[in-house]
């Protein structure tokens, strides 16, 4: 069965909404028509779903022309130019303007793409930045973590850098759930990345880090990380060109932190974002009072 066919997405939605009644913070809270891409398996857009019911937030999947949510991820694009729902957290893919007059703006990821969608004044951050808070540092047990993106798995010059000293590095997995590959990340030293939240995990705990570009080139270009570091560390890029890193010292020696303060005010913000989200949407039905309602008719 393919991952976006009928069945399977079926099955996620009910396992979410099974994770959801696990967590204290949901009951209660509000059922969303969001949107998130799921297109195939990614931690950094199962964020959405993951992050939401810890803040009383219940997302089910819909198609972008029927959700009133947006959350974590390079999505705006997919949103229909009349789309009047709330925005967290969430960003452009390239570079164009993209005006959405009719949005409800909580946050977006950066400053580019609230110029680009015509949102002057609104919190900043992409809400990875929150997983922190959610989820305890494990030990540090390895030196490097490499974040390679899903196009970049295969990539030979990464595959030799990090076996050329066996042990030092780490690769992961991007195609896991958020909370595994979030913990995986969260126990290295030093973070090298082609993944934008590769680079969000590492700030969220406060790992030196540093990106770099492969082959294939990823859609929208280098936009999404200029419009993140433009929020988390601004003046400053992390971008290191991967012919300059020769060794896993070099990964070592350039990789750089995020203001830890900065991103402690990052985190509030998006924290008193969503919690204007049921007053912005309202009415919305509760969860899990809606659900239980919609099995009896």
């Amino acid at each position: 069965m393919k991952y976006n066919g009928a069945i399977r997405r079926r099955v996620r939605r009910l396992r979410r909404i099974a994770e959801a009644a696990a967590l204290p913070a949901a009951w209660g809270g509000v059922l969303v028509p969001a949107y998130w891409w799921d297109g195939h398996p990614n931690f950094g857009d199962a964020l959405t779903p993951w992050l939401l019911p810890r803040y009383g937030v219940v997302p089910l999947y819909r198609e972008p022309q029927e959700a009133r949510l947006t959350g974590v991820g390079s999505i705006l694009e997919f949103l229909p130019s009349d789309y009047a729902g709330a925005i967290w957290g969430s960003g452009l893919m390239a570079d164009a303007e993209r005006l959405m007059p009719r949005a409800t703006v909580l946050a977006v990821r950066g400053p580019l793409t609230a110029e680009r969608i015509g949102a002057a004044e609104t919190s900043l951050g992409d809400p990875g930045l929150l997983v922190a808070r959610h989820v305890r540092r494990p030990a540090s047990t390895r030196e490097i973590i490499a974040v390679p993106h899903g196009h970049h798995r295969q990539h030979e010059g990464l595959a030799a850098l990090v076996a050329s000293e066996p042990g030092r590095a780490f690769v992961v997995n991007v195609h896991q759930g958020a909370q595994s590959a979030v913990r995986e990340i969260a126990s290295g030293r030093t973070v090298l990345t082609t993944s934008l939240h590769g680079l969000i995990t590492a700030d969220a705990y406060g790992i030196p880090a540093l990106w770099t570009a492969l082959e294939p080139t990823l859609g929208g270009g280098d936009f999404k990380f200029r419009d993140y570091e433009a929020t988390v560390t601004p003046g400053r890029s992390r971008f290191v060109a991967f012919d300059d890193l020769r060794s896993l010292d070099d990964v070592s020696r350039w990789a750089g932190r995020a203001d830890a303060d900065r991103v402690a005010v990052l985190c509030d913000g998006l924290e008193k974002a969503v919690a204007r989200l049921p007053e912005a949407l309202a009415p919305l039905p509760r969860f899990p009072l809606a659900l239980l309602s919609a099995a009896r008719h």
